[in-house]
């Protein structure tokens, strides 16, 4: 068995690679929506082979850390995995919004990429807040 702190830093390791991929596409959907299908092509690329499995991998570490912690009746770890979920909805979106930037369609966008970044942004702030203090 993997000790503990092995898959604690695995977690956060993947988080990290995971939230920089999230990051890679908003950049790459704000210049696809300009006309730049290759920076969309390369980050598609990137996002399957790295992306995808850093996000598997914060799945599968953070339901480890949860059931050895005895944490999932604590309300800080509802409210994080709320907002990773939200974060999961967005990476497919987004991969979505890249696939369609790929055939050459027009997007329509009700948020601008940039401000999805700052949600990105929030997102993270919000969730190693939540980790690291464990408020209620």
């Amino acid at each position: 068995m993997i000790p503990y702190l092995w898959i604690k830093a695995i977690h956060v390791a993947a988080v990290l690679i995971f939230i920089a991929g999230l990051f890679a596409q908003s950049v790459a959907v704000a210049a696809g929506r300009r006309g730049d299908r290759g920076t969309g092509a390369l980050v598609s690329h990137w996002d399957r082979r790295v992306t995808v499995p850093a996000m598997l991998l914060v799945w599968l570490t953070g339901a480890t850390i949860a059931v050895d912690g005895g944490w999932f009746a604590s309300p800080w770890l509802w409210g994080k995995l709320a907002i990773v979920v939200a974060l999961t909805a967005l990476h497919g979106v987004q991969s979505g919004r890249l696939r369609r930037i790929r055939r050459g369609e027009q997007l329509r966008l009700r948020i601008a990429p940039e401000h999805t970044a700052i949600g990105i942004a929030v997102a993270a702030a919000i969730i190693a807040i939540l980790v690291v203090a464990k408020p209620v």
